[in-house]
């Protein structure tokens, strides 16, 4: 991999712009960008600081974005330029094995990194390391692992995020501002397809099958993200039936199932239904309730410290009624500061006005900390730049909506904080490892045979993809609009004989063009973006007979798609593979229905040299592929043979 010096990011002058983080690819901000991806990414670069050591043709930009204010906090944005003279390795895999594999390689391909605390230490602050791909003083941002946020998008708008890693990771964003950040990036910029490769987890549990359960969509589904392709021959029909087989699992007749068995899930469901509003009447409902409660309760790690009140003991020197009296008026200063945290010394200065004993406020004070007052809960925490005790107040009334209201019966609040986070996280892996993953083979029968069936359908399913609006402009209010793609008669087929074309790009042509200048353009436009067409000349307009002078206004409507043909004259071009899949002349064809590389483990037959699945072929992921391997039809043709005399 290319490599990259960041040292010189470190040494910035004070008048470098900062931008909002929380704002940053919003409309408008930094810029408003009306064009192609190509064009606007080359906008955006304008506004980034060019780092001055640079290496192997690779340029890089960097954007510094503000956290918040108070304390103060920072994180980078690297934006790196890849040309392909400069790649090391010019087919993407990503992009073979989410199904575009039939794209032309691209010009150029843009890196959007966002490091974490630990790859920012390394290549902002060592400047001795030295790295596997390094040579000294050297960094290589784009090839190193463990990034907080690293996404790369081809000059054709079609990209993948590589990953994301929230706080668990190190990182210091939570993996849902990350993802807001990329979607913003994604959307402004123009992109046209992005594509996710989910194997994502929390707790030990694969979110993509915990969310597809409960929510009909992986994790990265409130961002757009999608079906984009199935490995071992999963298909989309495939994917939703295996979610509408678990989601709909009636839970009566699971816990009659399951309860002979293991007692513990018939009291894990008890408790949670007891909690809910409404009737719990599926598995889907169960997993649904459970994760929109975890996304309620408060984040303090254990609420077993949150008591109904302060416990006063009989030595106290006051009585009760005075420490609730205090403790009232306390929270009413509180509720006047409108829910912000606010120093310890200006609570007391408020509460001072009605209760003059500054013995009682201190005690008071001291012992509220987690608790809870009326509906409120009286948060404590210790401000990490002042070193000073603030206090801020929590309406808990809300925690829990309900057709009663916000005030809820101290019966039912107590009650409903029995159960901690910790508590619901624990019984929500019991629940996805009895019940998803793991499920005995003695207890999945009949109908329940088919949960383990349809769990592995949805982990199999781990290539996501949202479409931006990026194959067309934002707006166009002067010329002609016409979608635009190529052919290459020199050119590689589809295993059907028909030419491949590329995806469709949206140019804008002024109303008094002709077709010779159409066809100026639209060799100029894809010449840009795809290495294979560096020459490529437009010979003639499929779907469109037309002489050269003629004007296109008035021959062709506003919209329309015109397939353009013509030659490559780079001589032996083809020979290095022009395609994203590269020169693949492999055979798949596995026993799971896949018919292309997946990225999966395979393994190919000896004897028809034709690729399978290592896991169809029942060779477990931990042990090593055999030396020789035959498939099942060449097995079965060697034992029919005939023997010799």
């Amino acid at each position: 991999m290319s490599q990259l010096d960041l040292t010189g990011c470190k040494k910035r002058k004070r008048g470098d712009r900062v931008f909002r983080f929380k704002t940053f690819g919003e409309k408008g901000y930094p810029a408003e960008f009306k064009g192609s991806f190509r064009e606007n990414v080359v906008a955006l670069l304008e506004f980034g600081h060019l780092e001055s050591n640079m290496s192997c043709g690779m340029l890089c930009w960097s954007f510094q974005l503000e956290l918040h204010r108070h304390p103060p906090a920072h994180i980078l944005l690297f934006v790196v330029e890849e040309p392909i003279e400069a790649s090391t390795h010019r087919h993407c895999n990503h992009c073979k094995y989410v199904g575009w594999g039939h794209h032309m390689i691209c010009n150029r391909k843009y890196h959007f990194v966002v490091p974490s605390r630990e790859t920012e230490a390394v290549f902002g602050h060592d400047s001795n390391y030295e790295g596997p791909d390094s040579r000294k003083g050297e960094r290589s941002i784009v090839g190193v692992e463990g990034h907080a946020m690293h996404g790369v998008i081809h000059s054709n708008g079609f990209g993948h995020l590589l990953c994301v890693n929230g706080l668990e990771m190190g990182s210091d964003l939570a993996g849902r501002h990350i993802m807001d950040f990329w979607d913003r990036l994604c959307t402004s910029l123009r992109a046209r397809k992005v594509s996710i490769y989910d194997i994502s987890q929390k707790k030990g549990m694969d979110l993509r099958l915990l969310h597809g359960v409960a929510y009909s969509k992986p994790w990265f589904g409130r961002w757009g993200y999608g079906f984009g392709r199935g490995s071992f021959g999963v298909t989309q029909p495939m994917y939703q039936k295996a979610i509408d087989a678990i989601q709909g699992m009636p839970l009566c007749l699971l816990i009659h199932h399951l309860g002979s068995s293991n007692h513990d899930i018939p009291l894990i469901f008890s408790r949670y239904q007891t909690l809910s509003d409404h009737s719990l009447v599926t598995v889907g409902n169960l997993f649904h309730f459970m994760l929109e409660l975890k996304s309620r309760l408060p984040k303090e790690t254990c609420l077993d410290s949150y008591n109904p009140g302060i416990s006063v003991e009989t030595t106290c020197r006051w009585s009760p009624k005075r420490v609730e009296m205090a403790a009232r008026v306390i929270v009413e200063a509180l509720r006047r500061a409108e829910f912000r945290w606010v120093s310890r010394q200006e609570v007391r200065d408020a509460a001072r006005a009605y209760i003059g004993d500054t013995g009682l406020l201190d005690f008071v004070l001291k012992s509220l900390g987690n608790h809870i007052v009326g509906n409120y809960l009286v948060r404590r925490s210790l401000n990490p730049v002042t070193k000073v005790l603030e206090y801020c107040l929590e309406d808990i009334s809300t925690v829990f909506p309900s057709d009663e209201g916000l005030v809820m019966n101290d019966s039912k609040l107590k009650a409903r904080y029995k159960i901690t986070r910790i508590q619901l996280m624990k019984d929500m892996f019991y629940l996805y490892k009895n019940i998803l993953k793991e499920q005995k083979q003695t207890v999945a029968t009949g109908i329940f045979s088919t949960i383990p069936v349809a769990a592995r359908v949805i982990l199999d399913t781990k290539y996501l993809i949202k479409e931006y609006c990026g194959g067309q402009p934002s707006e166009v209010k002067v010329g002609l609009k016409l979608y635009c793609t190529v052919v290459s008669r020199n050119n590689d087929e589809d295993d059907d004989g028909t030419e491949k074309a590329l995806p469709f790009e949206c140019i804008i042509f002024k109303d008094n063009s002709t077709v010779h200048e159409l066809k100026l353009e639209v060799e100029r436009n894809f010449r840009e973006i795809y290495w294979g067409l560096r020459s490529f000349c437009v010979e003639s307009i499929v779907n469109l007979n037309a002489k050269g002078s003629d004007l296109v206004f008035g021959l062709v409507e506003a919209g329309s798609e015109l397939l353009f043909e013509g030659n490559d004259s780079k001589v032996g071009i083809n020979n290095e593979g022009i395609y994203e899949s590269g020169h693949n002349n492999c055979t798949v064809d596995c026993p799971c229905g896949a018919k292309d590389d997946d990225g999966e483990r395979m393994i190919s037959c000896d004897i028809c040299e034709v690729w399978q699945h290592t896991r169809c072929a029942q060779i477990p992921n931990n042990e090593e592929i055999p030396h020789i391997f035959l498939c099942n039809q060449c097995e079965q043709e060697i034992i029919l043979f005939p023997s010799l005399p």
